[in-house]
């Protein structure tokens, strides 16, 4: 009789818990009105457009910032970009989850009020006045604002790009610096991180970054241990020379900057930064006066050599910068013996030809050239061997500049006076070179 009992209290048990089992594969369906018309998703924070469909605040932002002007379900025009927040239907939700937090659910959190243009105007006076007196602390609170302020949302970074504080966060950077970076160099370092995506600046804000002091509490910077800041500055040096070249010879001037730029090539942890690094170096390069300074100065320094390093592995926007570089520095007689002597100068430049760009290809033709034409003929020996006839004939079958078009034909002539010199070299390439030329 026991026996049995016990037989039917284990039976009511597996009951109660296939039950269970049953109940926890319950699909729960997300009400239709909850769901944002976009991405189908529970709605966090619902906002109504002028049509009267409401969205999700991230979905529709996102529909607005790709270029689109229509309501995504009525497709109709928006006259307005305003978004209403739907008190209502948030806190219809707000019941729901709490209703079903048995199934997992967790209740949404209330949205906080959204980021206006008058709240980063605010700021921006406020920032203005904190610097002016040098109250770093203040100033500090007012800078940790702003980055919870971005790290909201995307929407809130692009409003505080577009009402100025990118000019009123360089001007402030400018002002500590003057002060001392030393004893300000905390907030300086929490200034420099803000302004590395609110990049690029307007010509006033460009200006407060070029001015002396900037550049040698970034030179400072670059010279610390912290990757991520050196990461920052340099990023900030080269959209400051790409879109204004003024500021190139305050940059040359100040001692340590370019022995800092070198080093962070050499870095091999960060190839964002190097980049960066290369960038800076060819548009330093790039204006006459400048080259004329510092081209010496860059090859004792050894970036001929690390550009040609860096140049085995590189890719499309690494290799047009430290090509561009060699290219600048070749100008020089002391530039073209250092090409010559490094080993893997020929091999790349000829590798590099139609691989990655029309301006790299213009870039190893040029550096080419100007070896061939300086009485260099093992050079052109040597360019044989890797393939550089082929390469160049297949150049002129391309588009390619005028320039960099008469050039290869140069090299073509040259290259065939050493025919010679190659025992396996084709003699159907120079049947083509005698008819075509």
């Amino acid at each position: 009789m026991a026996f049995f009992w016990k037989r039917q209290r284990a039976s009511r048990l597996a009951g109660k818990k296939l039950l269970s089992k049953q109940n926890s594969k319950i699909e729960l369906t997300i009400p239709t009105h909850f769901r944002c018309p976009i991405s189908l998703d529970l709605m966090k924070d619902p906002v109504t457009l002028s049509t009267g469909i409401t969205y999700d605040r991230e979905s529709i932002e996102k529909w607005i910032r790709d270029g689109n002007q229509t309501c995504p379900v009525t497709n109709q025009v928006l006259n307005s970009f305003d978004q209403i927040p739907n008190h209502m239907i948030r806190r219809m939700i707000q019941d729901w989850c709490v209703e079903n937090r048995a199934h997992g659910i967790e209740r949404i959190p209330t949205p906080r009020t959204p980021l206006t243009s008058f709240d980063i105007v605010e700021i921006c006076s406020k920032m203005m006045g904190s610097a002016s007196k040098g109250d770093e602390k203040k100033f500090y609170d007012l800078v940790a604002k702003v980055h919870v302020w971005a790290n909201e949302s995307e929407q809130n970074k692009n409003l505080i790009k577009d009402n100025g504080l990118g000019y009123v966060l360089a001007a402030s950077f400018e002002s500590f610096s003057i002060l001392s970076y030393q004893k300000h160099e905390h907030l300086l370092k929490e200034i420099m991180f803000l302004l590395t995506w609110m990049l690029p600046l307007g010509i006033e804000g460009r200006s407060k970054l070029g001015s002396p002091e900037s550049l040698r509490c970034m030179k400072w910077f670059l010279s610390g241990d912290d990757l991520l800041l050196k990461k920052s500055c340099v990023l900030t040096l080269k959209e400051l020379l790409s879109t204004d070249q003024t500021h190139v010879s305050t940059l040359i001037n100040t001692d340590g900057l370019l022995e800092a730029l070198i080093k962070l090539i050499t870095t091999p942890d960060c190839p964002s930064a190097k980049k960066s690094s290369f960038a800076v170096i060819y548009h330093i390069l790039s204006t006459p006066i400048a080259r004329n300074k510092v081209s010496s100065r860059l090859i004792e320094l050894g970036v001929m050599e690390s550009s040609l390093d860096s140049l085995v592995e590189a890719d499309k926007g690494f290799s047009e910068f430290a090509l561009g570089v060699l290219d600048r520095l070749s100008d020089s007689k002391e530039g073209r013996e250092r090409l010559q002597k490094h080993a893997l100068t020929i091999p790349l430049l000829v590798k590099k030809i139609l691989r990655v760009s029309s301006l790299a290809t213009d870039f190893c033709v040029s550096m080419l050239w100007k070896l061939s034409n300086n009485g260099v003929g093992n050079v052109l020996v040597e360019a044989l061997h890797v393939g550089a006839f082929q390469k160049l004939l297949l150049m002129l079958q391309v588009n390619c500049g005028e320039e960099t078009k008469v050039k290869a034909t140069e090299m073509l002539k040259l290259m065939n006076q050493y025919k010679n010199k190659l025992d396996c070299f084709d003699s159907a390439h120079y049947k083509y070179l005698r008819k075509s030329y």
